[in-house]
């Protein structure tokens, strides 16, 4: 069992930067890869970004590679996303989640966090 608490949401001009975190409890945390997911109202939730369990292995949408960084810190049990250069349809919950392979889809990740908000301002 792995739970994951997403933090540092929050309202940004366009071109700023922000710096989510993904808390996960349990000492299995080491051996998942995780992913960033992210949905906009009215939208699928879509993936963003994927890190293996070592973190030698990271995977971006098209959309945000070259903008937004995975990263993990194992002995913290934390893995975050970087954004830079956000823009305003970046707006949208994000998810982290935990997975026993890396992916860019929703099916193979087992355990989700309850999410936090990023809103980009024009």
């Amino acid at each position: 069992q792995v739970r994951l608490v997403e933090s540092g949401g929050g309202l940004v001009q366009a071109g700023g930067s922000l710096r989510l975190s993904c808390a996960a409890s349990g000492r299995t945390f080491r051996s998942y890869a995780m992913g960033w997911f992210r949905q906009a109202p009215g939208k699928e939730r879509g993936f963003v970004a994927a890190i293996s369990w070592s973190g030698g292995s990271t995977y971006y949408s098209d959309s945000v590679k070259g903008r937004f960084t995975i990263s993990r810190d194992n002995a913290k049990n934390t893995v975050y996303l970087q954004m830079n250069s956000l823009k305003p349809e970046d707006t949208a919950a994000y998810y982290c989640a935990a997975s026993t392979v890396v992916s860019g889809t929703i099916d193979p990740y087992d355990y989700w966090g309850q999410g936090t908000q990023v809103t980009v301002s024009s």
